[in-house]
């Protein structure tokens, strides 16, 4: 028992922080993805009833512009942690109930989809969580939520990584594809 509770104390070194311009060019992405999909949306999605923005676009906006090297942060991480993710939340929703257990399955199936097609994004833990818990806007969506907004949505989020992060001369994105 003593030594699960030693555990907890940590033993790694704190990180160091970042440079000034790291800073910034993460500032400048997160900044530029998600309002190209805040202004998308509100454009040429909510006069159709529909939306591209969801929340976890947040936190996937810290990897992907951010913490650019992570292997949580690479295109298929985002795009298919996103996606397979949104899959697994519309069907829990759909066949689980009352609704805390359909949330429950929700994020714990997209986590073992996620590391079964080695696509792990834990913002993909949240687009499951919104396909169960979001309101009726979500709900009327069905499969297509995986589609719009969750799959268009990092796209577009991953098409302005691509160009951001490649702007500046010590950063480069993707580590990898696949």
């Amino acid at each position: 028992m003593k030594n699960y509770f030693h555990k907890m104390r940590g033993g790694g070194k704190c990180p160091k922080r970042v440079r000034l311009s790291e800073i910034l060019w993460s500032w400048v992405g997160s900044f530029s993805g998600v309002l190209a999909v805040a202004y998308l949306s509100s454009r040429f999605m909510e006069p159709k009833d529909l939306t591209l923005v969801i929340g976890s676009f947040g936190a996937s906006a810290v990897l992907i512009y951010a913490a650019i090297r992570s292997p949580l942060a690479q295109p298929w991480n985002l795009l298919g942690g996103h996606f397979f993710s949104a899959l697994v939340g519309v069907t829990c929703f759909k066949f689980f109930q009352p609704q805390w257990l359909a949330a429950a399955m929700g994020v714990s199936l997209a986590i073992v989809l996620m590391h079964t097609l080695k696509c792990l994004h834990p913002p993909g833990g949240a687009t499951a969580l919104i396909a169960v818990l979001g309101g009726p806007k979500i709900h009327a969506l069905g499969y297509l939520y995986a589609v719009i907004p969750a799959g268009l949505g990092a796209v577009i989020m991953l098409g302005i990584a691509l160009i951001i992060n490649n702007m500046a001369k010590e950063r480069s994105y993707p580590e990898y594809w696949f």
